[in-house]
């Protein structure tokens, strides 16, 4: 006896809000359809380029489900794609029919029966076949096609909406493992270490173990180099979201059309090029730690967004209207001067107010002069394993030269520098079993003003002053030394010096200090 549509279509418009796998869903489809228009076997195949895949069956032997039916090899299937309603064969056609030895109770090739199929579209686009076969050869001659369209269109309705589920898990399947392996790097990479014994550094690590336990958000700021990445990984490592993904997004690396995205993510077509779904750095990083650097970079229509993430809990991916929970910790860091930005109109009170829960200065290295050495003992070790040097060490005027340099770029320009310095000495050609030492012409600092003043350079006499004396007396050393280096170039003398020329001028004035016409000092007398 064979239902109504209505009566078999109710079962299937209840399955899909059931969690049910997408084989299951096609079977009961088939069934369905079957219950109003009785046949023998049925079939629904996938279009993937120019063969057709069975993705369920009814009648069939189960092992039709592992045949691939080529167009050009299968006429009748190539004919059913070819219209766009609904085809049916006459009981004597000649075309070889694809399911011969395969309808159930039918070893051998089929004999006179009906056979009939429609085309799947979605969304305009081909998607496959809706085949039916009777061993009765006038079982569709009076078919209701009115029943016939309504199962197509049911038929590419259920299979959108199980195309759509099957990409959503995937694409939640695919979001869990990103996260996971971003979890496993973090845990399986070394942790990169803090190096230094000053107070200046010993203070610092003394805040990090302070602040990592708590959910505070942490604003880090520092000059360019100072390792601020660094600090927001000890702060990771010690915090109760250890286990979980620690995400970093340079918020100054990217074009600002693309920050948005990249911190909630998007849903297709969102915009030109978003070709799938793509979850943010917020996703990603939910139940752990979210690190943004140059914070201070972002353009204030995301500062807003951030700020509403940052309050709620609540985002939404570009472009869409649902609504996601994540639970993220957020680490920032800059080298600007995020006060002065908020005065200036640049940065958002409220989001500054709120990255800045807990406030970490990071020190710039030359507030931390005793741990250059130290610093560039683990940059030389790295260079020696990284390099293939067998021993390597800093000569003594090498450490002078470290030691007096002020470091404009921190510790990044430390290990840059020490790198340099390798390479430079390797080239030398010295055996591998020699001890390679640096210089400090390796070192390459002798156009700077730290190198141009070692303790046995600089007269002794002015010890022997009053403070004031000497400061004068050592001034005027280092000024001598370093314009006779440069030929008496008052500009580039007071780069390297770091001050204003009028200021340098004013300064060789008082100092007794009378210049050449190329700006050379004369001591007076």
């Amino acid at each position: 006896m064979t239902q109504s549509p209505l009566t078999a279509l109710l079962p299937l418009l209840d399955d899909l809000s059931r969690d049910l796998p997408q084989t299951e869903r096609y079977r009961r489809l088939l069934l369905a359809i079957q219950s109003c228009l009785p046949c023998d076997a049925l079939a629904l195949l996938r279009l993937e380029g120019d063969r057709l895949v069975p993705v369920a069956v009814q009648g069939l032997s189960p092992e039709t489900l592992g045949r691939r039916f080529r167009l050009d090899e299968h006429p009748r299937l190539r004919a059913i794609l070819a219209n766009h309603g609904a085809t049916r064969f006459a009981a004597d056609c000649e075309l070889p029919d694809p399911y011969d030895g395969l309808v159930e109770g039918t070893p051998g090739r089929l004999q006179v029966h009906d056979c009939l199929g429609c085309p799947l579209y979605i969304d305009g686009q081909p998607w496959g076949l809706l085949t039916l076969d009777s061993l009765d050869p006038s079982r569709f001659g009076c078919i209701d096609l009115d029943s016939l369209e309504a199962f197509t269109h049911l038929a590419a309705a259920t299979v959108k909406a199980c195309e759509r589920m099957l990409g959503l898990a995937r694409q939640a399947e695919h979001e869990r493992r990103l996260a996971e392996t971003w979890r496993q790097a973090a845990n399986q990479l070394p942790a990169r270490e803090l190096i230094g014994q000053s107070d200046a550094h010993r203070h610092l690590l003394e805040e990090i173990a302070l602040v990592a336990r708590s959910p505070l958000a942490v604003l880090i700021s520092g000059e360019t180099g100072t390792g601020k990445e660094l600090v927001a990984q000890a702060v990771h490592r010690q915090s109760e979201r250890w286990q979980q993904p620690l995400i970093s997004l340079n918020c100054a690396a990217l074009p600002e059309s693309l920050v948005e995205s990249e911190l909630f993510g998007h849903v297709r077509g969102a915009f030109s090029g978003a070709t799938a779904a793509r979850a943010g750095k917020f996703e990603l990083a939910d139940g752990g730690t979210l690190f943004l650097d140059e914070v201070g970079e972002l353009p204030l229509s995301v500062q807003a967004k951030l700020l509403r993430v940052l309050q709620s809990g609540q985002l939404q991916r570009l472009g869409s209207d649902r609504e996601h929970h994540v639970d993220v910790r957020i680490l920032a860091a800059t080298n600007r001067d995020l006060a002065a930005a908020v005065r200036a109109g640049r940065f958002r009170a409220d989001l500054y107010h709120r990255l800045g829960a807990y406030p970490l200065h990071v020190p710039p290295l030359r507030q931390r002069q005793q741990d250059v050495l130290l610093l560039a003992g683990y940059f030389l070790e790295q260079c020696r394993t990284r390099l293939q040097v067998r021993n390597v060490a800093l000569g003594n005027d090498a450490r002078q030269a470290l030691l007096a340099y002020d470091w404009p770029g921190n510790v990044r320009e430390l290990e840059h520098l020490i790198g340099r310095a390798v390479l430079k000495a390797r080239a030398r050609g010295l055996p591998n079993s020699q001890l390679l030492q640096l210089s400090a012409a390796d070192l390459g600092l002798s156009n700077d003003a730290a190198s141009v003043l070692t303790t046995e350079s600089i007269e002794p006499a002015f010890l022997t002053c009053g403070l004031r004396e000497a400061v004068d007396g050592f001034q005027r050393q280092l000024i001598e030394a370093v314009m006779a280096q440069h030929q008496g170039n008052l500009s580039a003398t007071a780069r390297v010096l770091q001050i204003d020329r009028g200021n340098l001028h004013r300064l060789t004035r008082r100092l007794g200090l009378r210049c050449t016409a190329r700006g050379r000092p004369i001591a007076p007398g």
